[in-house]
């Protein structure tokens, strides 16, 4: 590729957000939302996990059709991809879990490494992992398998945590929050890379989210405070909505830490 091709090609408007406060409240929100929301259609609306995994999967391609005809960010298309991408994400762990059988520990391992090799590829074909770069069709699809694998070995870890090892949802978050906490000093502090501290962030506020959305959820009796999962999957829709209204109308153009 010569100067002028790339020069070119980083010139083209990025397709994903910049990293801001609100990049990272909304995000949680939206983890939140895919460990109830899934819980929500499997268990409550009684669909069961195979047919709910068949529909939010066919809605998430949908969706991603949206996503990749804008050619740049949008943030009512954007967030709405990440939601989705968070409940198949979650299903899809559930389901290696639930229907398969597959051990907790062994599902965040088979992530861990599926997520590693997504990594390989991007940097292997694209030469960098920066979200601030995404600007062509073949670097968003990268990108969106990051965030599946991303969601996918979060919800593992966290239920691994949580359950396999009895911690318990409040005491989950507190941990990966500490975790998340811990790479934010390494960044701010100690010039920990910004590409590495935003992606070990972002595994780490899917665990920190289903934490909390189980904490809210889950019946008193096994650990949660009994919202239910459709009182709480409503409430951080409504946060989500709320945000992108200001991301769109009130804020057109925010500025974060580079990655």
């Amino acid at each position: 590729m010569t100067t002028q091709t790339l020069q070119a090609t980083e010139a083209r408007p990025n397709r994903v957000p910049e990293v801001t406060p609100d990049f990272w409240i909304i995000k949680l929100m939206a983890v939140t939302v895919g460990e109830t929301a899934a819980d929500f259609l499997a268990l409550n609306l009684g669909l069961g996990l195979q047919t709910t995994t068949y529909l939010m999967t066919t809605i998430l391609i949908g969706v991603l059709a949206l996503q990749f005809a804008q050619k740049r960010y949008v943030p009512w298309a954007y967030w709405s991809a990440v939601v989705m991408v968070s409940v198949v994400g979650t299903l899809l762990t559930d389901n290696l879990i639930d229907t398969f059988g597959v051990p907790l520990e062994v599902t965040t391992i088979a992530c861990t490494v599926i997520l590693a090799a997504i990594f390989a590829a991007w940097y292997a074909s694209e030469r960098t992992l920066s979200i601030h770069t995404v600007v062509t069709t073949r670097r968003e699809i990268f990108y969106w398998l990051a965030v599946l694998g991303t969601f996918a070995l979060g919800t593992a870890a966290g239920d691994y945590v949580s359950e396999a090892l009895g911690v318990g949802y409040l005491t989950t978050g507190i941990v990966f929050g500490a975790v998340i906490a811990v790479i934010a000093i390494g960044h701010f502090a100690f010039k920990l890379n910004a590409i590495l501290a935003f992606w070990l962030a972002y595994i780490f506020t899917r665990p920190l989210g289903a934490s909390l959305g189980d904490l809210l959820s889950q019946p008193t009796d096994y650990g949660g405070l009994g919202f239910g999962t459709t009182t709480t999957s409503l409430m951080f829709l409504a946060v989500i909505a709320g945000i992108v209204v200001y991301m769109s109308v009130v804020r057109r153009a925010g500025h974060g830490i580079r990655a």
